[in-house]
């Protein structure tokens, strides 16, 4: 869920969806940080001092002023090999968008409720990551609190397609465990800061319609995406994450695209065991935008990331109202291919995950 702006969207994209600058070879100089920082100076733009990656959330996201182009969101997924639910709070300033979605793989079932909330009102996120957040209003609750293991993530529904609905997890944040924080900086009075969590071991259950769906075993993990910035209007981006056991290794995909390139940073990472790689370059995005359900291949210009994702659902979200237009093909499906690090080349094949074709004026 992460957009682009200003001179970036003057780069020309091919027609498959692959943009022309992506094919460059030089690695990026991206900064690593290790001390808490704040990622606005006082008059609100950003502190350059706040600019790089980490691999654990260090960022006061202190955002004032600038109504209306302020966004935040705190978006949760949990997937396992037949189910994925998701839930999400977000604030853009002159409106508020909760939105739970459910899809059953084995079924090839998928089903959403989103709640406009005027002016964002309830819709309260904090500066940092790990900060309880929660909603309460019109038929739905969602919590997400920070627990000693992790976080406790509860969704409750009135009417879900009409009938009620009940989610409880418990997301877990293993000791040690590293995370792809990133500033993305457009320029001073445009910038995001984003936390990406993978590989997050996750329990719990939905309980809808008469049914109870179990999400528990080797293969369910939960995935965080965190969103925190000033945004331009109009943004176009790609966004691929996964999460699953691979030949007794536990891997993590967080692959970014478009709103990026151009500005020295990514928010591009591959999670082994827990550590985390980062991919300073800019990624290959090639896929059929008159026809998203056809493979796609993401890869690296250093051979870093050689990836085929090969989509089996599709979710679109569109809308079309005063101040905002989106439209989002989320394809859920499988990676296979492969992702080196300085431990080697690690084998991918049929990895749970998403790639997002995304465009908005917001």
């Amino acid at each position: 869920m992460v957009p682009v702006s200003r001179g970036i969207l003057n780069a020309r994209y091919a027609i498959d969806g692959a943009p022309s600058m992506a094919g460059r070879k030089e690695m990026l100089s991206e900064k690593e940080l290790t001390t808490p920082v704040k990622l606005c100076r006082a008059d609100g733009r950003l502190n350059a001092e706040s600019v790089g990656w980490s691999r654990t959330p260090l960022h006061t996201c202190n955002l004032n002023g600038r109504w209306p182009r302020k966004k935040r969101w705190n978006y949760w997924a949990i997937t396992t090999e037949k189910y994925l639910f998701s839930a999400t709070i977000s604030n853009v300033d002159y409106s508020g968008l909760v939105f739970v979605y459910l899809a059953d793989f084995a079924n090839d079932l998928f089903h959403e409720t989103t709640l406009i909330v005027p002016l964002g009102r309830g819709c309260d996120l904090p500066e940092t990551v790990n900060a309880d957040v929660h909603f309460a209003g019109k038929g739905i609750c969602v919590e997400m609190l920070q627990i000693e293991s992790g976080v406790e993530l509860n969704v409750a529904i009135d009417d879900f397609e009409g009938s009620p609905l009940s989610a409880h997890f418990i997301n877990t944040m293993p000791p040690g465990h590293e995370t792809l924080n990133v500033v993305i900086p457009w320029d001073e009075c445009t910038f995001q800061f984003t936390s990406k969590q993978n590989t997050l071991p996750a329990e719990g259950t939905v309980e809808w319609g008469g049914a109870t769906m179990h999400f528990s075993g080797a293969q369910s993990f939960a995935c965080l995406d965190y969103g925190r910035g000033i945004w331009p209007r109009d943004c176009v981006w790609n966004w691929g994450s996964a999460s699953g056991r691979q030949n007794g290794r536990t891997l993590g995909l967080n692959l970014g695209g478009q709103w990026t390139d151009g500005t020295g940073y990514t928010e591009n990472g591959i999670c082994v065991d827990g550590r985390l790689a980062k991919i300073s370059e800019y990624l290959r995005w090639e896929y059929d935008k008159n026809n998203f359900n056809k493979p796609w291949r993401i890869s690296a210009p250093s051979g870093a990331v050689d990836l085929t994702f090969t989509p089996f659902m599709e979710r679109v979200a569109a809308s079309n109202l005063w101040l905002v237009k989106s439209e989002v093909h989320q394809m859920f499906g499988h990676y296979d291919g492969t992702v080196t690090t300085e431990d080697g080349v690690i084998p991918v094949q049929k990895l749970l995950g998403w790639a997002e074709d995304h465009v908005a004026k917001w």
